[in-house]
């Protein structure tokens, strides 16, 4: 997943320190309910420490009822290139079935594009991996192994496209 839409009209000192806007503050629970209408709840929850990131899992778990102490905070996800997300990913526990990563592009999308492979269709604006966009693969694979097009697209969920089905 990527964080939700952040704020650029704020005093952060930092990029780091952004926090969510208005609408990313409403995307990010949008896509939690949709994460447990569809059953999905992970099991494993590792993310940027960046604020706008925080802010993200913090909404979507919240959603999930699942508590703060339960995620993992990696920070070589905030600015990571697809190499350091893949060895992050590939580090996680082998008994998690479910990971949910939250990050930042351009790295989340070059890593979707990654696992996804050959078969990859971007949408006509070509941004795979919009703000708070998930990307639901199904990896037959064990986290260690890893390679390109190991993973079938099940879903990519835009919280506008829900935002839709929901009004």
């Amino acid at each position: 997943m990527r964080h939700a839409k952040s704020a650029w009209d704020t005093d952060a000192p930092t990029d780091f320190e952004r926090p969510l806007s208005k609408r990313g503050r409403q995307d990010a629970p949008r896509i939690g309910a949709w994460i447990q209408a569809q059953a999905l709840k992970p099991d494993y929850i590792v993310g940027s420490p960046a604020i706008r990131a925080q802010e993200t899992i913090h909404l979507v778990c919240e959603t999930l009822e699942i508590p703060k102490r339960a995620i993992h905070w990696d920070q070589r996800i905030y600015g990571a290139d697809l190499n350091n997300l893949l060895a992050i990913l590939k580090e996680q526990p082998q008994h998690a079935k479910r990971v949910l990563l939250v990050g930042h592009n351009p790295g989340v999308a070059e890593l979707v594009s990654y696992l996804w492979g050959d078969d990859i269709q971007l949408p006509p604006n070509g941004n795979l991996m919009p703000t708070a966009t998930l990307a639901h693969l199904s990896i037959s694979e064990d986290w260690t192994t890893l390679k390109y097009g190991c993973a079938q697209l099940c879903s990519l969920t835009r919280p506008k496209e829900l935002k839709r089905t929901i009004e």
